[in-house]
């Protein structure tokens, strides 16, 4: 005569169900935290049972799964950063500063190709923020003057780098441009 439990595993399971929770409590002091707990440790056993030798201690299986659960969670908040307002994510994903520098340096080369004039004029009312009257009178000329070489200085610079007048100049790249951009909105 057999002295195994010939009950299906599976109903065994529900008969445990408050004494895990109750574990679950006393390890974690948080009834939501255990409930969640709980349903870990039955996904993981349920999704094992054929790994559950049949005469043996379900109670024991089960919490020592719960257990296990439960540690393998504390490993891992550890190393987890708790950011509510998303601020921390927001700064993760940013341009990258190589691009700028690289852009920069191709950006000072065409500007040292410019004519001296609309360099000036650019470094004043670009650079400077000098309003074209104020130009004018520095470099000692009409205003029309500095306004046509400030306009032929910038076509001049976009026609170097390849920028088209209608695009606005970005320091980085399209691609990179749309992969921090869909980041800091949370689109990836």
């Amino acid at each position: 005569m057999s002295t195994q439990d010939p009950r299906d595993p599976r109903e065994e399971i529900v008969e445990h169900l408050p004494a895990m929770r109750a574990f679950a409590v006393s390890l974690t002091r948080n009834a939501s935290l255990a409930d969640d707990m709980v349903q870990d440790a039955l996904v993981k056993a349920w999704s094992n049972l054929d790994k559950f030798q049949a005469g043996t201690n379900m109670r024991a299986w089960l919490f020592t799964i719960l257990r296990n659960t439960y540690y393998s969670n504390r490993r891992k908040a550890k190393r987890e950063v708790a950011d509510v307002d998303g601020t921390i994510t927001a700064s993760l994903s940013r341009k990258p500063d190589h691009d700028g520098r690289l852009n920069m340096m191709d950006f000072e080369t065409a500007f040292a190709k410019l004519p001296e004039e609309q360099r000036e004029a650019l470094v004043l009312v670009g650079a400077s923020g000098f309003a074209y009257e104020e130009a004018a009178e520095t470099c000692g000329v009409a205003v029309g003057t500095i306004k046509s070489r400030v306009n032929r200085g910038r076509a001049k610079l976009a026609e170097i780098m390849g920028v088209s007048s209608d695009e606005s100049f970005e320091l980085t790249d399209r691609a990179t441009m749309a992969v921090v951009s869909s980041l800091q909105n949370g689109n990836l």
